[in-house]
This record gives C-alpha cells, sequence and structure tokens, in this order.
C-alpha cells in the first residue's frame, strides 16, 4: 500500500520522526507564551507555529535540492549520527529563553527558536522519504499537532520510558546509514550486501556508545 508513492512503513518512519524529535519544540512555544496574556497565548501558539511550519517547508525543499549535490547526502547522514547521539546522552541543557511579554515578541521567539531546532527534524524527514516532496510535506503537516498538542504526553513517556530514546535515536541511525550509502558518489561502488551492513552496524553503534556513556556518566555521579 502506497500514499504519494511512499509505502506504510515509510509514513510510519516519518510520524516516528516527528514523536521523537518535536518534544523540545513544543517546550519552547509553551516557554515563549507563558508571558503573553491569556487572551493572546492561542494567537501566539497560532501564529508562531504558523511560521514555523512556513519555514520547515522552505527547509525541508531546500534540502531536497541540496541533496542532490556530490557528498550532501554523506554528510547530512553524518551529521544525523551525531544527532542521534546527542538524543541518547542526557545532557543538562539548560536553554533559558525568555517568554514574550508581548505577542509578537512570543511569536518571533517561537518562529526563531522552532527554526534553529527543526534542522534534524526536517533533515531526518528528507532522508527517510529520499527526497519525494509530497512525503516531506506530509511530515511537517504530521508534526502540526504534535507540537502544538503532544508535547507534554511526548516529554513524559521520554522520561517514563527511557527506552523510547533509544529506540528513537535508532531509527535516526538507520536513516543516517541509508543517506551515507545513498550518496550518489558511493552507492554503485559499494558492494549490495553493505547497502544494508553500514546502516545496520551504525545505528548497533549509535545505540552502543549512547547506552555506554550514560552508564558512564550515571557511574561519576553515584
Amino acid at each position: 500500500m502506497e500514499i504519494f508513492g511512499l509505502s506504510f512503513a515509510v509514513l510510519l518512519e516519518v510520524i516516528l520522526i516527528n514523536i521523537v524529535l518535536s518534544g523540545d519544540n513544543a517546550v519552547v512555544i509553551a516557554m515563549a507564551s507563558r508571558n503573553v496574556p491569556k487572551k493572546q497565548q492561542k494567537k501566539a501558539i497560532f501564529w508562531g507555529t504558523f511560521g514555523a511550519i512556513i519555514l520547515r517547508l522552505i527547509f525541508a525543499i531546500a534540502i531536497v535540492y541540496l541533496l542532490g549535490l556530490p557528498f550532501v547526502a554523506f554528510v547530512g547522514g553524518l551529521l544525523l549520527v551525531y544527532i542521534a547521539i546527542k538524543l541518547l546522552i542526557d545532557e543538562d541543557e539548560d536553554d533559558h529563553r525568555e517568554g514574550g511579554s508581548s505577542l509578537f515578541s512570543a511569536v518571533k521567539t517561537i518562529i526563531t527558536a522552532d527554526a534553529i531546532m527543526s534542522l534534524d527534524n526536517v533533515l531526518a524527514i528528507a532522508g527517510a522519504v529520499e527526497g519525494n516532496i509530497a512525503g516531506i510535506i506530509i511530515g511537517v503537516i504530521v508534526s502540526i499537532p504534535l507540537v502544538v498538542f503532544g508535547s507534554q504526553l511526548i516529554l513524559k513517556a521520554l522520561e517514563k520510558y527511557p527506552i523510547i530514546s533509544y529506540v528513537g535515536a535508532g531509527i535516526l541511525a538507520w536513516t543516517a546509514g541509508e543517506m551515507m550509502v545513498g550518496e550518489p558518489k558511493f552507492e554503485y561502488i559499494l558492494p549490495h550486501d553493505l547497502h544494508l551492513l553500514i546502516p545496520t552496524a551504525i545505528t548497533v553503534l549509535v545505540i552502543g556508545l549512547g547506552y555506554l556513556t550514560n552508564k558512564i556518566k550515571t557511574a561519576k555521579v553515584s
């Protein structure tokens, strides 16, 4: 079964990527809107999210064309490996963002923060759908309710069930591996067996490295 040329498995992968990577964006939206008068909070969230979605679509389309350039897919894969590892390592990053006191200030903060934080999301989706524009648009649209309504549930689930982080990082790592072996400069040089082996090895490496790093950090604290 295919929708817009994408298999159900790929669409499910896009949804899972959004679930894993949209939580922090939703927190920024809440923080940026907290000091806005209550009557304007919904407007701040709506217009901030609207602006952020437009930017995501622009980023997504630009990345699709960039992925056609030599080594861009490979470098993008490396970046996704870094993001996947970073996702697993519990860093206490206190990103103190002041909530906007006006509607305009809040909307500006939401759009700016989301633009910076959504590069990993867009890159992961672009890699998963292999440059299919319709798939990217679907991925961005799917992220809207997740960001606006599902953030707290996602964050609580991640805190309660840390294994979700490893599943999410594994999805990112697999996507990264597929992007790297799919690099046009390598695609026809690499033996066919490596097209499966490399994503598998990268996925195992990322999950293993993240697990060991967290164990070492926990041991040092205790």
